[in-house]
């Protein structure tokens, strides 16, 4: 299949989706977790949940980089723009994700600090070439997707000898988040759609190790509905046999060993934090990133010595439990009523990819 139309063709998305009726077995339940956020918008989106038998279910994960972010976080960087002066240059998405304290990075730019949306960390950088008077501080934020674009401009700051700019690192890795679900056993699933931009860099055998240990399926699946029947199809054939491989369905984008330059260029700049809190997850050992000592002049946290706040979400949210395949947003007492995209309490809701925006954009509140 070449063409985008082509992987949205009804009759093929019904057959796949007869498959799997015929498949799985009435005696058991299928659990499965969509890893990403995209997925999840996806399976809304064209109606995929409907296709579904009674028995297979899909449980939400924590693949919203946005929605991970721990509150405290954005705390810090809400202070840092407003106490030290400086340019904050953040994606869009994350400008409205409340804290407990119902602020929010949008809220501080109307106080009247410099808060600026950008679209790529490039803008961020050419906001500090225009403004050489201006300390510019990147917010990065993202999965192993964004990592490489933030260390491509580190590296090129480094070569230009930038010293009005830094980069906030809020760097997540998706193994780790991945192994820890599983280990926590709360979700009870029985298989994961692995995800799909995160694995054209980090290959397929990224997982390997995490669905031996735990036997658990997975199949990495691309966004398009036809991907995700597929993959489901994938998933249920294996949990019959069972089998617990790593399978990439996503074969047009996803390699196993993924983009070698690209980790390369993160192994450079980046290593492993220690400790990192996950908004639903909690402190997780080795799961995110920080700057190297080489680039250390362009760590925001050294610089402006930030130092780590602890924030809880706005009392209600149960976004928590949700980014963990606990719960559905249609749980939540705030869902739907106190909580809507126009007034978010919680990152799930605000987000492009969080489960709480899928299921309000798609009706599944009414």
């Amino acid at each position: 299949m070449k063409y985008v139309d082509e992987f949205r063709d009804r009759e093929t998305a019904q057959a796949l989706a007869a498959l799997i009726k015929t498949e799985v077995r009435p005696v058991r339940t299928y659990r499965l977790m969509e890893f990403c956020g995209g997925h999840t918008h996806a399976i809304f989106r064209f109606g995929i949940i409907d296709l579904m038998p009674d028995n297979l279910q899909f449980v939400h994960g924590p693949g919203c980089p946005v929605c991970v972010l721990p509150a405290g976080r954005i705390e810090a960087a809400i202070k840092l723009a407003e106490e030290n002066d400086v340019i904050l240059c953040s994606y869009a998405d994350l400008m409205r994700v409340p804290t407990g304290k119902r602020d929010s990075l949008h809220k501080a730019k109307a106080r009247g600090a410099d808060i600026r949306m950008i679209y790529s960390p490039t803008d961020a950088l050419n906001i500090a070439r225009n403004n050489p008077d201006k300390q510019v501080v990147f917010f990065a934020i993202g999965f192993e997707t964004t990592t490489p674009p933030t260390a491509a401009v580190l590296k090129t700051a480094s070569a230009m000898q930038l010293t009005n700019f830094s980069v906030y690192c809020n760097h997540v890795q998706t193994p780790p988040a991945m192994a820890h679900i599983l280990s926590a056993g709360d979700a009870k699933i029985d298989g994961i759609l692995g995800p799909s931009h995160v694995s054209t860099i980090i290959g397929s055998h990224a997982y390997a190790d995490c669905c031996k240990q735990y036997q658990m399926p997975l199949v990495i699946a691309g966004f398009e509905p036809l991907d995700v029947i597929q993959s489901t199809l994938m998933l249920v054939r294996q949990i019959n046999e069972g089998r617990s491989d790593v399978e990439n369905q996503y074969t047009r984008l996803v390699t196993a060993s993924g983009n070698t330059k690209a980790q390369a260029l993160m192994d450079e700049v980046f290593e492993l934090r220690p400790l990192f809190e996950w908004r639903g997850l909690g402190q997780l050992p080795d799961s995110a990133l920080r700057i190297k000592l080489e680039y250390g002049d362009f760590d925001a946290e050294k610089r402006f010595d930030m130092q780590e706040i602890r924030s809880a979400d706005i009392k209600g949210c149960i976004c928590p439990a949700v980014l963990s395949g606990i719960s559905n947003p249609d749980a939540c007492v705030l869902f739907g009523t106190a909580c809507t995209p126009e007034e978010p309490k919680g990152a799930c809701m605000v987000s492009s990819e969080g489960a709480c925006a899928a299921y309000y954009a798609y009706g599944r509140h009414r």
